[in-house]
């Protein structure tokens, strides 16, 4: 390994440690009590977004569990960078806000098509004007409901019947909040921010309430449990299994979910007697779309604490875009031909993301090869071939058919989700094939 792979990766380790985070904290908290201030919660609603919705929902119980004081910011959809297939995202995070709804025991419900510009700028006047924070919530969740019902929305009578000239132009409300996500390091609608850390949206909303727990911030008598705590799968066993069925695994190796997420792939196919099928596919950054230095980070420190969460190690990373990415490539089918396809994309993610091994180097590659029982001899030979090519172009393709564009994605039958969040889908996917 070379010496600044070694450095990077220690970084890595260090940065993503929980050692770090916990630290990060009490620096907070310490400057928090110094200031005397109150616990300060951010909150990025775009009036737009499917998520933000179910959010706004969440905060608003959040609001009376515990002592915090929100801050509303409203802000626009996220630049073409951080969505580089936005008709495939928009139509997903609606049938996916949908799922999510029902799950966490909130409002939502896919009404097929994004709301007309005009009729979100009105709600987006209307939020402006709002300046209590606990009323902007409500206010958002019941402007919110009628947008995606469809039903009429007037613009603001606050703007037309101001006589102060103090109300707030909705244009420039929105340029205020992306300035001040973009500062604080974001680029999503539906983020929350608390004291140098994000959270997106209802999914990891229980990180902070959590952390506000430990901090003394609920309010006597509120409910223990979060609003929401993602399941963990697999939550069960089939009885029986079902001939034939299989569980696509849509994955990358130079992605961190994917990595995180293979465990559970492989334990759910296993607890429902499906076969894994492995998809997969070049990173995006090697298919010349772009990721940013601050969205690399987000998905980085947001890896680690999810990895925390299902307890999967990580952190001393090697970043394997490029090279090491095709070099593993090149011996997938062949792993796969053996029946080691899983076990060898298992080394190499355990490996590049959690061990700084090299995979651009010859020692680093045998050392992923040879643990899963593989012929280093052999391995050698394919080393560089462009035989892969092909199959990794009709995952990609296969996927975008699915109406997804990113990894790890997961299909079963005409059930599929993007991302190790929605695993639970899958499991339910599952379980209603083996009791057919």
């Amino acid at each position: 390994m070379s010496l600044k792979t070694t450095l990077v990766s220690a970084v890595a380790s260090n940065l993503t440690g929980e050692a770090t985070l916990r630290k990060r904290r009490a620096d907070a908290e310490k400057a928090r009590r110094k200031a005397g201030a109150p616990h300060l919660v951010e909150y990025f609603h775009q009036v737009d977004d499917p998520y933000s919705h179910l959010t706004v929902q969440a905060l608003r119980l959040m609001a009376d569990r515990y002592s915090v004081q929100f801050k509303p910011w409203l802000v626009g959809a996220p630049e073409d960078w951080a969505a580089p297939e936005r008709a495939l995202l928009l139509n997903y995070a609606r049938l996916d806000a949908t799922r999510l709804a029902a799950s966490a025991d909130l409002r939502f419900s896919d009404p097929g098509d994004q709301p007309d510009p005009a009729r979100v700028m009105a709600v987006t006047d209307r939020l402006a004007q709002v300046r209590e924070p606990v009323a902007f919530l409500d206010k958002a969740i019941e402007l919110g409901e009628a947008l995606w019902r469809g039903s009429e929305i007037r613009r603001s009578e606050t703007l037309a019947e101001s006589l102060s000239g103090d109300a707030v132009d909705p244009v420039s409300a929105l340029a205020t909040g992306d300035a001040q996500r973009k500062a604080l390091g974001h680029f999503m609608g539906g983020m929350i921010y608390y004291a140098g850390e994000w959270y997106w949206g209802v999914d990891r909303l229980h990180y902070l309430e959590d952390r506000l727990a430990e901090l003394g911030a609920r309010r006597q008598g509120a409910p223990t449990e979060p609003v929401y705590r993602p399941p963990l799968v697999p939550r069960g066993r089939a009885s029986r299994s079902r001939p034939g069925l299989e569980l696509h695994y849509y994955l990358s190796f130079r992605s961190p979910y994917t990595y995180i997420a293979a465990g559970r792939a492989a334990a759910l196919a296993e607890a429902y007697g499906a076969e894994l099928k492995l998809r997969f596919v070049l990173p995006m950054v090697m298919r010349g779309l772009p990721v940013p230095p601050m969205k690399g980070r987000y998905f980085t420190l947001d890896t680690a604490r999810e990895a925390r969460r299902v307890g999967v190690p990580f952190g001393r990373i090697a970043d394997p875009v490029g090279a090491p990415v095709e070099r593993g490539y090149s011996l997938l089918p062949w792993a796969m031909a053996q029946d080691k396809g899983f076990a060898f994309c298992d080394s190499f993610m355990r490996g590049v993301w959690s061990e700084g091994i090299d995979a651009g180097s010859d020692s680093g590659l045998r050392r992923i090869v040879e643990r899963v029982g593989l012929s280093w001899s052999e391995a050698r030979q394919l080393i560089g071939n462009d035989d892969w090519r092909r199959m990794a172009e009709d995952n990609r393709q296969e996927m975008m058919q699915l109406g997804l564009w990113g990894v790890p994605c997961f299909r079963v039958d005409d059930v599929s989700v993007w991302g190790q969040d929605r695993m639970w889908v899958i499991e339910q996917a599952l379980i209603d094939r083996t009791r057919d």
